[in-house]
């Protein structure tokens, strides 16, 4: 207890709930994924270029000063990369300018429809391209097809490794459960995003567990939590929190019926619940 009854607000534009965090960071990762897939592809495309010496003419040297882009999750940091031309100068030096982080950029354009163009499109080469579009401008250049097809190996291989990954070693004092319900529907049932981030002994939060589901029903969340036992997390958390979706509340009771619950109930829930 404390005697103190003065309370840090929050700044104006701060955002500080767990899976702003997760998403920010997410972005950050992605970003830098796909500025290091564009570079690969434009020292590819000038692969046959040499130096009289025999060696390649362009090579990576660096990068930029960090700078901050404006999303629709607030500032990500990012750093672009430089390129080197060993022998061109002046108009015969090649220059490399990044379509995807251009020199003076401060915000993303037309955010707002890239994660319905993925949910519509599915995760493909014709798709992504489309989506990275709708990121950056339909007149945005540099997105090839080699450049895409990377992005989805990369992207596939760490959401391969981090569904299969160890929770053995993993414990989690509070859960905080939600379904985020999509506005594309295209199938009869409505579908959602079930997620789950815990907060650490230590403090610090994860993404535990998303995946897709049908109305939050008990058997979508069901499946969540056995996968996340079935890799190593036997101990439940110390306390779930969730909304008033009655079907997280099943699901946990039957995979970890000790682990107490903490509902927060407000108007919509309660609609949604009955």
């Amino acid at each position: 207890m404390t005697d103190s009854n003065v309370f840090q607000l929050s700044q104006p534009g701060t955002l500080c709930d767990p899976l702003t965090e997760v998403l920010r960071s997410g972005a950050r990762a992605l970003l830098a994924q796909a500025v290091a897939a564009e570079v690969a592809g434009f020292l590819e495309s000038h692969a046959d270029k040499l130096t009289d010496d025999g060696r390649q003419r362009l090579v990576r040297h660096g990068h930029l000063p960090e700078r901050e882009i404006m999303t629709g999750i607030g500032p990500v940091a990012v750093r672009a990369p430089r390129i080197r031309d060993r022998v061109g100068t002046g108009e015969e030096r090649i220059a490399f300018s990044s379509a995807i982080l251009p020199p003076y950029a401060r915000r993303s354009k037309s955010l707002e429809v890239l994660i319905p163009i993925l949910y519509l499109k599915g995760i493909s080469t014709g798709g992504f391209e489309e989506a990275l579009a709708a990121l950056l401008g339909k007149d945005a250049g540099g997105l090839s097809a080699s450049t895409i097809a990377r992005l989805r190996d990369v992207w596939a291989d760490e959401h391969a490794r981090w569904l299969k990954r160890d929770l053995s070693v993993k414990r989690y004092v509070y859960f905080w459960a939600d379904g985020i319900h999509v506005q594309a529907r295209l199938e009869d049932d409505a579908q959602c995003l079930l997620v789950i981030i815990g907060a650490t002994p230590e403090g610090n939060k994860e993404l535990v567990g998303l995946t897709d589901g049908v109305r939050e029903n008990a058997q979508s969340w069901k499946g969540l939590l056995l996968d996340l036992k079935r890799r190593g997390l036997v101990i439940g958390p110390e306390l779930a929190i969730a909304d008033g979706a009655l079907g997280f509340w099943q699901a946990i009771e039957e995979v970890w019926p000790k682990t107490p619950r903490s509902a927060l109930l407000g108007a919509q829930d309660s609609q949604r619940a009955q």
